[in-house]
């Protein structure tokens, strides 16, 4: 395990993380997969919910910008955005997280959402703050 994913697991996961059945299995500032389950996480029609793309999307963005300013450090998410192309209805989604920068106080994320086929389902990007120590 990497020492980014013990620091995860130590300071454990959020309690909607925990609800929507969030599992990052490999994080470091520049990269972060997850799993999301379908099941538990859909429209009424039996669809993947479009915010539960969000969710996950600003998850994996929150906790690279976490790992890259350093625990001590309060971070904010100040701009989430999704591109549904394809839905998912059963099974797993994969979200893989990819820096597009990381700089002193914002750093910047693109989410690709895939579902059990490989195929994209979702395309996130999220933007973070790393406040100034106070």
């Amino acid at each position: 395990m990497s020492d980014f994913l013990a620091e995860i697991r130590k300071r454990g996961i959020s309690a909607l993380d925990k609800k929507m059945g969030i599992e990052i299995i490999e994080a470091s500032p520049k990269r972060l997969v997850a799993t999301m389950p379908v099941e538990g996480n859909t429209q009424p029609i039996g669809l993947l919910h479009g915010g539960a793309n969000v969710v996950l999307a600003e998850t994996l963005g929150s906790v690279g910008t976490q790992l890259h300013a350093g625990s001590e450090r309060k971070i904010v998410g100040i701009d989430v955005s999704a591109t549904h192309h394809k839905s998912a209805t059963s099974g797993i989604v994969t979200a893989v997280a990819t820096a597009i920068t990381l700089g002193k106080t914002l750093c910047c994320y693109e989410i690709v959402i895939t579902n059990d086929k490989g195929e994209r389902t979702c395309t996130a990007r999220i933007t973070c703050l790393i406040l100034a120590d106070r």
